[in-house]
Parts: structure tokens; C-alpha cells; sequence
């Protein structure tokens, strides 16, 4: 049997009635996804529709290989043991859960004496029950409908179901309410506030229109609901929490309302600039980059 979802998706097949989902698939939404249009449609168009490949970077590597060592620590993390220790000695033990690599250098410092400091004011609190995330890497799946007014600059012929799909890096509980937490092994910048405020709201969504039994399933309470959200920096030892923002999930809603416009007008248009353009793996082939110039 097909998917039942798909960025190859055309809108003129679109069809509410699920039974026929595996004939004419609704279009697959994911975060990444989402975030490539927000960066450059004529981009998501060569990576997503059209599956086309893309050059592997140090970049890419790098942060894979240190989002696995991160979900193993949780995996492996021993809290008993830990709570027995000192401060240096807990930064020890931290460290040691992390691999020797060429990739995650002081990173995993970093993250160790972080992980530390969080571990030992849990504990001066009393809540080393929230130190271990209740989501490590969870997957989860939901559908959602767009309304066709939902970005009036970009008016939709319909409502469409949605398939929301997204890999959550941790997911704490603070303070009664659900915490995503986005890792993120490059240099943080501020002008990523805002970025990272559509990802984390596009995880809020993602988690509340959950089924319950999947939710469940996975180990979160489908009572709790998303209160704060936040990232991690390691390579700039720089964190962010903050309660969740309105404002950014209705950015995030119109943005993913342009994304279907973009499939119903057959128009995904390049956002070019010369700083980001000429290291994109489809420079060669995109026809609004060829047309500007460097000089």
C-alpha cells in the first residue's frame, strides 16, 4: 500500500475522504520541510517535491553524529548513580557518556558541565524527576487542517488536511507543562530567534493534535499541554527558554498556508542571495540564481 502522505502532491487530487489517501496521498508536512520553504521555495521545490540530492557538508555529519551521542546519553543516563555524585565528578561521569569523535570536541565539554548544572540544581529542588526528558528523539504524527483564509496574502482555494510528522529532540516537563527542547549544533546568531520560534511552535502543533494513544504510546501525557519552549547551543554554550508565543505559531500557520498556495499556483519562486546561493547544492540547475549576478 502507497503512503498515505507526500511532497509530491497535487492539490487538484486532493480529497478529505481518507480511504482514498493511499490513491491521491495529502501533502507531508514537516518541520525541516516547513523551515527549507521559509528559507528558499525554488530550494524545498528541488529537495522535496522533486527528491533531487543534495551535497553532503561537514555541517550535515557533524550534526548527526552529535544528535546521536546526545539521545544516547539520555538513553543510557544512570540518575541514581549520579545523584551519589560530586560536581566534578558528575562532569566526569557526563562526559564519559559522550563518544570520542572528531565531530563533538567541546561540544560534549560543553554539554557535560551544562547537563551537570542542570542535574544538581534539579536536585537542590527536589525535582530530579524532570532531569530525564519523557520524550528522548520521539517521533510522532498528526494531521491538521489549513483554512484557506489562513494567510489572506495567500488565499487558498480550500481547506486541506495537512500530514504533520516531526522528530522532537527532548521533551521535558517544567513546571506542569511540556518543554520541547531543539538542539542545534551550529553558531547561534539572534537573528535565529525567529526561526527558531516557527520550529518550536511547528512542534507545539505537532504534539496537540496528536492522537492521545500515539502520545501515549510514546510516553507523554496528553493531558500536559506545550507551556515553554526552547533551544540549545552547545558550540555557543547558549540556551533559551521562554513560554510559548502566539504570535510565532500564527506566523508558522501562514507559512505552511504559503506552502500550499505555492503547490496550487505551481509556483515556487528562489529567494536569492549571493551569500547562501552559491554554496546551495542546486545552484547549477536554479534558474533564478543563474539569472542574477555576482558581479
Amino acid at each position: 500500500m502507497s503512503e498515505e502522505f507526500t511532497y509530491d502532491w497535487n492539490p487538484e487530487n486532493y480529497t478529505e475522504d481518507e480511504t482514498n489517501w493511499d490513491i491521491h496521498p495529502i501533502l507531508k508536512m514537516t518541520k525541516s520541510s516547513v523551515m527549507s520553504y521559509d528559507w528558499c521555495p525554488k530550494k524545498y521545490f528541488y529537495s522535496y517535491p522533486l527528491r533531487l540530492p543534495q551535497d553532503t557538508t561537514d555541517a550535515m555529519t557533524k550534526g548527526t553524529v552529535i544528535h546521536n551521542a546526545y539521545e544516547n546519553f539520555f538513553d543510557i543516563y544512570d540518575v541514581e548513580k549520579a545523584s551519589t555524585l560530586t560536581k566534578s565528578d558528575l562532569i566526569t561521569y557526563n562526559m564519559g557518556l559522550f563518544p570520542v569523535d572528531e565531530w563533538g570536541g567541546e561540544q560534549y565539554w560543553t554539554s557535560a558541565n551544562f547537563e551537570a548544572k542542570r542535574f544538581l540544581d534539579l536536585k537542590q529542588e527536589d525535582k530530579l524527576e524532570n532531569f530525564l526528558p519523557v520524550g528522548n528523539e520521539v517521533r510522532l504524527d498528526a494531521k491538521f487542517m489549513i483554512a484557506r483564509n489562513q494567510n489572506p496574502k495567500f488565499p487558498l482555494t480550500r481547506d486541506y488536511i495537512v500530514h504533520l510528522q516531526g522528530i522532537i529532540d527532548r521533551l521535558f516537563v517544567e513546571d506542569g507543562g511540556l518543554l520541547p527542547m531543539e538542539l542545534k549544533t551550529g553558531t547561534w546568531k539572534d537573528y535565529k530567534t525567529t526561526g527558531m520560534r516557527k520550529e518550536s511552535a511547528f512542534y507545539k502543533l505537532l504534539i496537540e493534535h496528536c492522537n492521545d494513544q500515539l502520545l501515549i504510546d510514546a510516553g507523554i501525557d496528553p493531558e500536559m499541554k506545550v507551556t515553554n519552549w526552547g533551544w540549545w547551543y552547545p558550540e555557543s554554550n547558549y540556551i533559551y527558554v521562554e513560554p510559548v508565543k502566539q504570535s510565532s505559531t500564527s506566523a508558522l500557520l501562514k507559512l505552511m498556508a504559503k506552502v500550499i498556495w505555492s503547490y496550487e499556483q505551481s509556483n515556487f519562486a528562489g529567494k536569492y542571495f549571493y551569500k547562501t546561493c552559491a554554496h546551495c547544492s542546486y545552484f547549477g540547475i536554479c534558474d533564478d540564481a543563474q539569472n542574477q549576478s555576482f558581479w
